[in-house]
């Protein structure tokens, strides 16, 4: 009978997580920009987790998710006895247990800037996520020009210029990769499908973060999945 050995790295990584209790539940990676933001993190920072994944726009999408949250949006965050179903939460949690690993910038003033510009990403920018859906699949150049999204692409190039001109030093937001970058990653994702003109220090940027390990993995691994969320897609399709 002949036995598989798996590459030793790969079992380490599979102990690690198994060790650390940490599961982290996603939808599509093509699609869902709110579960790339902490997989981004998780994987960026060498943080171990099981990954499972629930397909979207599917009849048992809602069943499946009902099972980790009653809150019914991907990502949640398993840790134990511990269920966390929003983005945010999930990074600030890991940024608590794992302290050691620097997760936000260790200067104060980049800190506070950083959390600022991370809360507002992730409370604002409406029109931008409705007019310029993430799909990493896709290349849609020139679409979902709405004047909303045009006023939150201005509104982003602002954050970028000034976080990269007070603290990044022209390598990411705050120097060294954190969890404001993590969610602005889907941010270069949308910028990427819809051919979003920038300034050439904020297009680098781009280029930075797509050339990160843990984005390009995300990536890669978008472009190789097979299913679909055809509600998503006919939205995007259905845009002007």
């Amino acid at each position: 009978m002949q036995t598989t050995e798996l590459d030793p790295i790969l079992t380490q990584t599979l102990a690690d997580a198994k060790k650390s209790g940490l599961t982290l539940v996603i939808g599509n990676k093509n699609y869902s920009s709110w579960s790339m933001r902490p997989w981004v993190a998780m994987t960026a920072f060498g943080i171990p987790f099981t990954e499972v994944r629930v397909l979207l726009d599917q009849r048992d999408t809602s069943a499946r998710i009902a099972e980790y949250s009653a809150a019914g949006r991907v990502p949640v965050l398993i840790a134990g006895e511990i269920t966390i179903w929003d983005s945010l939460a999930i990074c600030e949690y890991l940024a608590e247990q794992f302290q050691e690993k620097h997760m936000w910038p260790q200067d104060v003033a980049a800190r506070a800037m950083a959390r600022a510009v991370t809360a507002e990403m992730h409370s604002g920018f409406a029109d931008l996520r409705s007019a310029m859906s993430m799909n990493i699949r896709m290349h849609l150049p020139g679409r979902g020009r709405t004047p909303g999204a045009q006023g939150d692409i201005g509104r982003i190039s602002e954050i970028w210029e000034e976080c990269l001109s007070r603290f990044g030093h022209h390598q990411y937001l705050f120097g060294e990769f954190s969890i404001a970058d993590a969610f602005f990653a889907p941010v270069v994702m949308r910028f990427r499908t819809y051919g979003v003109a920038l300034a050439p220090a904020l297009q680098a940027y781009c280029e930075r973060i797509l050339a990160h390990p843990a984005v390009a993995r995300w990536v890669s691994e978008a472009l190789a999945e097979t299913e679909t969320a055809p509600l998503h897609d006919d939205e995007i399709r259905g845009k002007p």
